[in-house]
């Protein structure tokens, strides 16, 4: 059982870690083709953010919101490997973040294609999401080995 957990977890990992390692070939000086597909999406939520919520997000280098996306892949995908909840933690924030910027469905009309395309695409990354919980949830729900020492009985006389 403790075989398929670990290979459970690669698997699953392996999805973040292949994308961080891909990102990262391709990141040169600019942040590379992820920086350029990410910057349209991301105008796009910090104006309806503002215009929704009535704030202005600060002002982001898109490169290095690549680069954290890739730290928090990386590094909570090898953690995630190993059993840590706080590599599943890194996951859970990466996911949060940008699942809804860059599957914004909500931008588009709900006839056409994109809006199908992103839709599906953000309840993957959802169902992740959940996965992610699941994980911490039973890590959490697991009671913590006890030492087995033996506790000494009282006499009674």
């Amino acid at each position: 059982m403790a075989f398929a957990s670990f290979l459970g977890r690669v698997l699953f990992a392996s999805v973040f870690i292949l994308s961080a390692y891909q990102e990262f070939n391709e990141y040169g000086v600019d942040g590379g083709p992820a920086a350029k597909a990410l910057r349209p999406k991301f105008g796009a939520f910090t104006h309806r953010v503002h215009s929704h919520a009535g704030f202005q997000l600060p002002e982001i280098d898109i490169k290095f919101l690549v680069a954290g996306a890739i730290a928090l892949k990386g590094i909570g995908g090898i953690l995630f490997i190993i059993g840590s909840t706080f590599g599943a933690v890194l996951l859970l924030l990466h996911q949060m973040i940008t699942t809804p910027i860059l599957y914004d469905f909500y931008n588009y009309d709900n006839e056409g294609k994109e809006f199908n395309q992103l839709f599906i695409k953000f309840t993957q990354n959802m169902a992740l999401f959940g996965a992610l919980l699941f994980f911490i949830g039973m890590k959490n729900s697991i009671p913590k080995r006890q030492s087995k020492k033996k506790v000494p009985k009282t006499k009674t006389y």
